[in-house]
């Protein structure tokens, strides 16, 4: 065998080994501007922060919901983990405030995180069930303690949305304090829903865990002359 074809097998390898590169590269890029950024972040701005081509990057990730599915994998199956732990704690009580602190310590450690958490693009199903299972694992945990006579017995599922958006009020609000200050709001509020002396609410507030995390808003109703239509027609 010459050794012109001797070298040949070695450039796939390299070529291979260039592709695995680029890949993680784009990830590890995107992880750092999705987490700093949140999902508004253009699809061209990663590749340049990259060092790739626009079609490098649309090649190994041809959707932001692709890319957005591999960055925050881990995160989503965290979160449902967490929560999974706490289930498994036969203590009710201390179940329900270890994964309420864990969840917003992901909060805290990732904008983007809670943004992907409800985006409006299509779950992959993988993660609409690992979203799912959060959920309602969250839900059960806030029976259990009920039950168990610690979590206030006025407390309701909404509560849990009103802690998650008074969290992510006081990250954004905190800049690079937000982890600190989230520790120390989830602590207080912790020790208002211990039903050991707790004193009487105001009604609770009609929403969800998805507005709580940041759902995305509907797109402003625009005047008709605005839209192109002929004022008073």
């Amino acid at each position: 065998m010459s050794a012109e074809s001797s070298r040949l097998p070695t450039a796939p390898a390299r070529l291979r080994a260039d592709a695995r590169h680029n890949r993680d590269r784009i990830a590890e890029v995107a992880r750092d501007l999705l987490a700093t950024r949140g999902l508004d972040v253009p699809m061209a701005a990663i590749a340049r922060r990259a060092g790739v081509g626009i079609a490098t990057l649309y090649r190994h990730f041809p959707t932001k919901e692709a890319l957005v599915e591999v960055v925050f994998a881990e995160k989503f199956a965290a979160c449902a983990s967490v929560v999974d732990d706490a289930l498994a704690d036969p203590d009710a009580w201390r179940g329900f405030r270890t994964a309420v602190e864990r969840v917003c310590a992901l909060q805290a450690d990732d904008h983007g995180f809670s943004a992907a958490f409800v985006a409006a693009f299509p779950a992959p199903d993988a993660r609409e069930r690992e979203r799912a299972r959060a959920v309602e694992g969250m839900a059960e945990l806030t029976r259990r303690a009920q039950a168990a006579g610690r979590l206030r017995a006025d407390f309701v599922p909404a509560d849990l949305a009103l802690l998650m958006a008074a969290n992510r009020g006081v990250i954004a609000a905190a800049g690079r304090a937000g982890p600190a200050a989230s520790k120390r709001l989830v602590g207080y509020l912790l020790g208002a829903f211990d039903a050991e002396g707790a004193g009487p609410l105001p009604p609770p507030a009609p929403i969800d865990l998805l507005d709580a995390v940041g759902r995305p808003p509907a797109p402003p109703v625009r005047p008709r002359a605005e839209r192109g239509g002929r004022p008073g027609a």
